[in-house]
């Protein structure tokens, strides 16, 4: 049951928090506060260290307050702000929190450079009423980055400190 948690939860998340964000250009709260709730009950049961626990909720606290200074700013959304906070809570203060933060960036600035050629070119003149497609056809909005932000996790996730664990307790280690 522990390790199913681990397997679905996070996963789902990030798939919803991408397909929410092209969708409707937002990504809800409560994706990001299942990912905080999931892990907070998950991790202790794991046999995870209070000390690393607290690492990751370390983690997840110094991620929200460089994101949230972002969105001050109008560098980024909320939900991103808060999205990239929740991840870092799963991943940790370790090298699987860089290997996020650098796979969702490389992703980000293909994604954004292929929706701005996408905007520039007469192609979505024709299919920017499709509703997949609207938001990443409309010049006066922004980047759904949730889109890079999900399969950046997707992408860093198996190796993540909770899904090694998943891996072994079904391989009975």
């Amino acid at each position: 049951m522990l390790a199913a948690l681990i397997f679905v939860v996070f996963p789902f998340c990030m798939v919803f928090a991408a397909i929410s964000d092209m969708l409707s250009m937002t990504i809800a709260n409560r994706v990001s506060l299942i990912l905080v709730a999931t892990f907070a009950f998950v991790a202790p049961l794991t046999g995870m260290g209070w000390a690393e626990y607290g690492m990751h909720f370390a983690a997840g606290a110094t991620m929200l307050s460089v994101t949230f200074a972002l969105f001050a700013i109008g560098g980024m959304g909320g939900g991103d702000a808060k999205l990239i906070a929740a991840t870092a809570l799963w991943m940790g203060f370790n090298v699987h929190l860089v290997q996020y933060l650098v796979t969702s960036s490389v992703f980000g600035g293909v994604l954004t450079m292929a929706i701005l050629s996408y905007r520039a070119s007469p192609l979505a003149v024709y299919t920017g009423h499709n509703r997949f497609l609207r938001h990443l056809s409309d010049k006066s909005v922004g980047i759904p980055y949730g889109i890079a932000l999900g399969v950046g996790g997707l992408l860093t996730y198996p190796e993540s400190p909770l899904m090694l664990w998943a891996r072994a307790a079904l391989a009975g280690h």
